[in-house]
């Protein structure tokens, strides 16, 4: 499908600090990932650890809240932080809870309509 890069605001969950960047959506990816700088630059708060598998195998990463806004949806969804990635990585668990996927088609994000039962 190749690459998909979207416009995203990303914020401490009481949206004191907000900035805008360019984020590659990971449909491979769970969560979400900030880079540590920005992490930092945004004041977000350290809520726990994780342990992911990644391509160079596993690690343990620190686990936070981040609010996102993108395609005129915000919500606070699940982070790890970061030391090597250096650009935000947009996972699935933040698309589902902001009710979106990536259209395989188009390379798009479009609606997604979240089925209870």
């Amino acid at each position: 499908m190749g690459h998909v890069w979207v416009r995203v605001r990303v914020g401490d969950p009481e949206k004191r600090r907000i900035v805008e960047v360019t984020a590659l959506v990971d449909t491979e990816a769970t969560l979400t990932v900030i880079p540590r700088d920005l992490a930092e630059k945004l004041g977000l708060r350290v809520t726990g650890k994780v342990s992911a598998t990644t391509a160079t195998g596993k690690v343990v990463l620190d686990r936070t809240r981040v609010w996102l806004e993108l395609e005129d949806r915000e919500e606070i969804v699940p982070a790890v932080i970061s030391d090597t990635i250096d650009k935000v990585l947009i996972g699935v668990t933040a698309l589902e809870i902001l009710g979106l996927q990536v259209d395989p088609v188009t390379g798009k994000l479009r609606e997604w309509t979240i089925l209870l039962y």
